[in-house]
């Protein structure tokens, strides 16, 4: 049942695109959403450092994040809830970022092809990632508010 479990959720986060990303620091909360790729159950999101949430990670990393579609129907709900710490990312594990990002967002692998507003934005941005170590994916169409709860180990 766990492995199934499992197998759902990473499918609905890669299958997805937009991660709602909350965050907090001294101008209080705030909610961002970011495209992400799933990497098993973290998720890796590039970003401005001078943006809102991308200041306030530097104060406080641990952050919630949601992900689902627009539905008009509560029984059709689906999505994932998640808590985690995020952080900023380089190195090895920047690259592999670059590389799965890049497979799922193609505009990114081929930057010497894109548009020039968009390699000079990529210029400007540094790679994230939310190491999850709580997750529920809700599921109305197991019954209203039905939910499974995914703990993970914390890791640094």
């Amino acid at each position: 049942m766990r492995e199934v479990l499992h197998r759902r959720v990473a499918a609905y986060l890669r299958e997805h695109h937009v991660m709602t990303l909350a965050t907090h620091g001294s101008e209080g909360v705030w909610a961002a959403a970011v495209f992400y790729v799933s990497d098993g159950f973290n998720l890796i999101f590039l970003s401005s450092p001078s943006s809102r949430h991308c200041r306030n990670l530097a104060e406080s990393p641990r952050v919630s994040a949601t992900v689902q579609e627009d539905y008009a129907d509560w029984p059709e709900i689906k999505g994932v809830q998640l808590e985690g710490i995020a952080r900023e990312i380089g190195g090895e594990r920047e690259q592999h970022a670059r590389h799965i990002y890049g497979e799922k967002f193609p505009l990114i692998r081929g930057l010497a092809q894109a548009p020039v507003a968009i390699a000079k934005a990529m210029d400007k941005v540094r790679w994230y990632e939310v190491v999850t170590d709580r997750l529920y994916f809700i599921d109305n169409s197991a019954g209203f508010g039905h939910r499974d709860a995914i703990e993970l180990p914390r890791r640094g």
